[in-house]
């Protein structure tokens, strides 16, 4: 088994949206053999990662098929690169993988299972004397980009505490830029507050004294929701649901050997940021990061259409009404699930 990496880069994503809106079809197609996957080098995105690692991934697809890992950091590129039939299978937000089902009218992605649960948190400025949402007014509060499944959970709490952002003719402003920019401005102090996921929100506490004010699980029934999904480009579903299955498969078995093996996944996981990043993170910081997180395959279905509901309240989905009807395909990991005693 061949495994390719390729870090793509928002220069590549540009000219394959320049491609879509001229209409032009991707000349790059991969070949019958090689499945290509996405993913960020965030704990989210553990099970990508991990299963390449720990070849996984590549045991189960066997020696005829090439992996291609791209790594990305943001989500709405990735549905562009999918758009483009550039990526087979990736890992996202819910947010992305909705606007993307939605554009493409149900026909470019499906959601096959969850990859994460929770992992998100609210965090506060230590100079910024916030203390609660009473204090929101005038703030400038970031989380990443615009549509992008946290950007959705900071607009949509704003809204239930009757509070608006300032384009909406509010007081509050949203920024919304990439999370190493939001480390970047926290640490200037030009930020009061961010809505980001781990292990970002663990550095604002241990590396710039955050304050982590409430962690999203908070605000869900039995504190579960879906920050992490596994999706597949329609076509290639259709033309290798080998492949697909046999996937699912590997990110179940995935998934289980992260949660029986904690420490052993925190080393991988630092192993794997030092080779595509030169850097890694401090064993207190991964420590309570994962410890916010949920690793699982489960999708959490209600939460994907609760966050639809918000997307579309806060205009991101672009359409009076919308149907969420077949952006499930489940058979795969529900095939695995159910021969689990």
């Amino acid at each position: 088994m061949k495994i390719v990496v390729t870090i793509v880069s928002a220069v590549a994503v540009a000219v394959a949206v320049a491609m879509i809106a001229f209409g032009t079809s991707a000349s790059n197609s991969s070949p019958e053999n090689t499945v290509r996957v996405a993913f960020f080098p965030n704990l989210g995105h553990s099970i990508a990662i991990v299963g390449t690692e720990k070849g996984i991934f590549a045991e189960k697809l066997g020696n005829q098929t090439v992996i291609e890992t791209r790594l990305f950091d943001s989500g709405p590129q990735v549905i562009e690169s999918i758009f483009a039939n550039e990526i087979d299978l990736a890992y996202v937000g819910p947010g992305p993988a909705i606007n993307g089902f939605l554009k493409s009218d149900g026909k470019a992605l499906k959601i096959l299972a969850g990859a994460a649960s929770g992992g998100v948190s609210l965090m506060i400025h230590p100079n910024s004397k916030i203390e609660s949402v009473a204090d929101f007014p005038g703030k400038r509060i970031a989380a990443p980009q615009i549509g992008n499944t946290q950007d959705i959970s900071l607009r949509n709490y704003l809204y239930q505490n009757n509070l608006k952002p300032a384009e909406k003719g509010g007081s509050i402003y949203v920024i919304n830029v990439v999370n190493p920019d939001i480390f970047t401005l926290f640490s200037k102090g030009e930020l009061d507050a961010a809505w980001v996921p781990e292990p970002w929100a663990t550095r604002l506490v241990q590396q710039l004294g955050g304050i982590r004010l409430f962690q999203e699980k908070d605000l869900w029934p039995d504190q579960k929701f879906s920050s992490t999904v596994l999706i597949v480009r329609s076509e290639f579903l259709e033309k290798h649901p080998d492949i697909v299955q046999k996937w699912v498969d590997a990110h179940v078995q995935t998934s289980d050997w992260i949660n029986e093996h904690p420490a052993e996944t925190k080393l991988i996981f630092n192993d794997f940021l030092k080779k595509k990043t030169g850097k890694t993170f401090p064993s207190e910081i991964l420590n309570e990061a994962f410890s916010n997180l949920q690793i699982t395959s489960d999708p959490i279905e209600s939460s994907i259409n609760t966050f639809a509901e918000r997307a579309n309240s806060l205009g991101y989905l672009g359409r009076e009404g919308y149907s969420l009807e077949g952006i499930f395909y489940t058979e795969p990991l529900n095939s695995i699930t159910e021969m689990i005693p």
